[in-house]
């Protein structure tokens, strides 16, 4: 939210920089996130001075050009090359001398240098409006008065007004926060506390006490069909108004505060919520059939078009402010066009409410509309200020719009909300803070923040809390107001600290995540991250998430993050997308992070813990070229087995080898081929194999991608019953032996080594498999294995007898096992 640090000023006298308010609301819990000084005019129109044209010749080298001569009041005159059509001699124009910066409305800042333009030296430019920022025309230069002095700044006829911008950082529970007012409350006890000695600060409101109708020709009914929706709904009405830009002291305000100016009307609504924290509501009161308004909800599907001309179909669960027809606005959200303020516009009915924040914020979600009014709306606005705001509007509206104000204010309160009524004890409050804050410290701060004395004794107070603190309900919620006041600063440190240290899990996971982002990082992958919430439509176009499991959000931010991941290949696809897109198609990309879902069964146990699950995983992806484009490098596309080099490599270095797993081939829907392993106890490590094509399809990727899904929890358990053993380099050779053999087509090469490290313990330390061959001269059904066997003793020198020995106790394993038949 931003805040205007002149318009801070209004409501309380202070004299702090801007610098020191900002670290004054950050120390209170208004963090502010940046401090950016505001200019009605950006630049301050800084370089630009009034010049006189003394002459205007057609230039030599370009028919649309002109060449000028124009005095700038210091020294000669300064030849200026001109494009406007409307430059004539004697003209009192604005000039951007060399070395200031123009920042056009629409457009990107650029300097004002030294240049020559078709030959012809140009030591200025003559500006538009536009240009300057003073205005939208860009028909042609500015043409000043000719009583304009020149050599004067631009700023002396142009007035700029300066002012700071904060930006804080609003936390939900803050709806207190949320004007202009709410801020200067919070300042006030600030600098009351910091200033011990000084008087005390006092929050001025800006009086609402003269407000009074001029006539009662333009009454309007309220009824009010849903009280649990719309506790509080307040209006009145405006006739003969003039709908047209505002003044620019108001233009200036809301720009200050982030916001674009529309009209006067509705500049002034924003204004005043800016102000006080409560939204309000302009309708066209000629356009409200039978000056009634009903606030209602309607039929599921009901047809409604916004401000902004899209049509909407209503829930039945979104409260609507109707006339005796049809609906004109979605209440605390958005307008529709049907009421809208438009210039022909010249009577008003204003509408100031307070609207239950559960029913705005699912109606906001469900539309994804986010206004500034639907903002405050599901914070909790407060239901006591209605009618103050819209007296306050009403007579803003009258000073910018002119017309009268043509009825009593009509104000419909059937569940009038109170104050919540806290008791807060001060030795509760001691014992929380961990020192002794004066009684009459407490006192002071509580009574800056508005709260209201029911009851004071030396032990207690008991509290009357505003209605605009909707987070404050409990004892607690005092305390923790009481102390961002007081400053946590100034809580002093504890002396010595007693804590217990429980010994951390081995391996620990963010050092096991961390040695497998170093290692893939180090092997050319990089590194995304990616939100835990995905699109529940990407089960529909791929089958990506399972629906039976998939963790819903009951008020989700967006249609694209309405689910929790349920594995981590969705925001994979999502950046390979965007970097195909972008003429990066060779990527190694690899994330790690928590996914989740419902445990079977879970729908039914009301233990969260026992219905919901959060895993740790790890995705790698690979797509493109197998190698960087280079003279010496073939060009080759990636396939499965880059990815399952990968793969075995992460596994490596964890310490787990291919000794410790088992394989099958059973895969999920996303895969087109796969293979999955499993740990000895048949947990599953990881899966992984190339992505179908119709996964791919609902990314739009037409190249194949290659995926690994690993499960870090298991793979963590194995990895720490891994002893990793030091030992010397072996003093005694290698031997290799060769063995072809004919093995069925379903022999997997796993079951080969597992078979071939289960039958030679001693003495097998490795296996490669060099050729696979199936076809001429291969007997149908049957398929060719060319496996090299490494063989090494660690005491002595293997001789031929023991290596044959082991080579043939392999083969007779094989024989009788797989029904292998040895080729030599």
């Amino acid at each position: 939210m931003k805040v205007s640090y002149n318009w801070l000023k209004q409501y309380v006298d202070f004299d702090h920089s801007p610098q020191e308010l900002s670290k004054l609301l950050t120390d209170c819990g208004l963090e502010v996130s940046s401090l950016e000084k505001f200019q009605s005019v950006k630049g301050g129109l800084e370089g630009i001075v009034v010049g006189k044209v003394l002459s205007c010749s057609k230039h030599p080298n370009a028919d649309k050009l002109t060449v000028t001569k124009v005095d700038i009041g210091s020294g000669a005159p300064l030849p200026i090359v001109c494009g406007a059509p409307n430059v004539t001699e004697g003209q009192k124009v604005l000039v951007a001398t060399v070395g200031s910066t123009l920042y056009p409305e629409q457009d990107q800042p650029f300097p004002i240098k030294k240049a020559k333009i078709r030959g012809e030296a140009s030591m200025g430019m003559i500006c538009a409006e536009d240009e300057l920022g003073l205005g939208q025309s860009h028909d042609g230069i500015m043409v000043l008065s000719p009583d304009a002095q020149t050599g004067k700044p631009a700023s002396h006829y142009f007035p700029v007004e300066e002012d700071w911008t904060l930006e804080i950082d609003l936390t939900p529970n803050r709806a207190d926060a949320t004007s202009h007012l709410g801020v200067a409350r919070d300042v006030v006890a600030v600098i009351n506390q910091s200033k011990n000695n000084s008087p005390a600060k006092k929050l001025n409101y800006p009086r609402v006490d003269h407000f009074k109708p001029d006539n009662e020709s333009l009454p309007v009914k309220v009824k009010i069909l849903d009280t649990e929706a719309c506790p509080r709904y307040s209006g009145v009405t405006l006739t003969g108004i003039s709908v047209k830009p505002s003044p620019q002291w108001l233009e200036n305000k809301l720009k200050a505060a982030g916001i674009r100016p529309v009209n006067n009307v509705v500049d002034a609504t924003n204004y005043v919520m800016l102000e006080t924290g409560q939204p309000l509501h302009p309708f066209d009161a000629d356009k409200i059939e039978d000056h009634t308004i009903i606030i209602q909800k309607l039929k599921e599907r009901t047809s409604f078009t916004t401000l902004d001309h899209k049509i909407l179909k209503l829930s039945n669960q979104d409260l609507m402010i109707c006339d005796s027809q049809t609906p004109l606005c979605i209440a605390g959200v958005f307008g529709g066009s049907g009421s809208g303020v438009t210039t022909k516009t010249t009577s008003l009915f204003l509408e100031s409410a307070y609207f239950n924040p559960v029913s705005v914020r699912k109606t906001s979600k469900r539309h994804q509309l986010q206004t500034d009014a639907s903002f405050r709306f599901e914070r909790g606005a407060d239901p006591g200020i209605t009618v103050y705001a819209l007296k306050r509007a009403a007579m803003l509206i009258r000073e910018v719009a002119g017309g009268k104000i043509s009825s009593h204010i009509t104000d419909h309160n059937p569940g009038k909300i109170q104050p919540a009524t806290v008791t807060l004890e001060y030795r509760k409050l001691d014992r929380l803070a961990g020192i002794t804050i004066n009684p009459k410290t407490v006192q002071q701060i509580l009574a800056d923040l508005e709260m209201k004395f029911l009851e004071q004794t030396n032990e207690k107070l008991v509290l009357a809390v505003p209605t605009g603190k909707v987070d404050v309900t409990r004892d607690v919620d005092i305390m923790e107001e009481v102390l961002r006041i007081y400053g946590y600063n100034h809580i002093p440190l504890p002396g010595n600290m007693q804590i217990s240290l429980s010994p951390p899990q081995k391996p620990e996971p963010d050092q096991l995540v961390n040695t497998l982002s170093e290692f893939l990082s180090n092997n050319g992958f990089t590194e995304v991250m990616n939100n835990s919430l995905t699109a529940m439509d990407y089960h529909h176009l791929s089958q990506l998430i399972s629906e039976e499991y998939q963790v819903e959000i009951i008020n989700p931010l967006s249609r694209e993050l309405n689910v929790m991941r349920q594995d981590l290949i969705a925001g994979g696809l999502e950046n390979i997308a965007h970097n195909i897109n972008r003429q990066s198609s060779n990527l190694r990309l690899y994330e790690t992070g928590k996914v989740y879902r419902i445990n079977p069964g879970g729908h039914k146990n009301t233990d969260v813990r026992k219905r919901f699950s959060e895993t740790l995983h790890a995705g790698i992806f690979i797509t493109g070229k197998k190698y960087r484009e280079s003279w010496n490098m073939p060009h080759k596309p990636a396939d499965f087995f880059d990815l399952k080099h990968h793969v075995e490599a992460v596994l490596n270095r964890l310490g787990i080898s291919q000794k410790h797993l088992s394989a099958d081939h059973s895969n999920r829907d996303y895969f087109d081929e796969g293979v999955r392993y499993l740990s000895s106890s048949g947990k599953e490590l990881l899966q992984m194999g190339k992505i179908s094509r119709k996964v791919l399809k609902a990314f739009d990727i037409e190249q194949e991608v290659f995926y690994a899904d690993l499960a870090l929890e298991p793979i963590m358990e194995l990895s720490a019953k891994v002893k990793i053993i030091h030992e010397p380099l072996p003093r005694f050779p290698k031997v290799k032996r060769d063995l072809a053999m004919l093995l069925k087509t379903n022999v997997t090469y796993q079951e080969i080594q597992e078979l071939a490290y289960t039958t030679e313990r001693k003495l097998l330390q490795e296996m490669r498999l060099f050729d696979v061959y199936e076809g001429k001269n291969v007997p149908l059904g049957k398929k060719s294995y060319a496996i090299s066997f490494i063989l090494q003793d660690k005491n002595k020198t293997l001789t031929d007898k023991v290596i044959d020995k082991s080579m043939k106790k392999l083969q007779k394993a094989f024989e009788e096992k797989l029904q292998a038949q040895i080729r030599g």
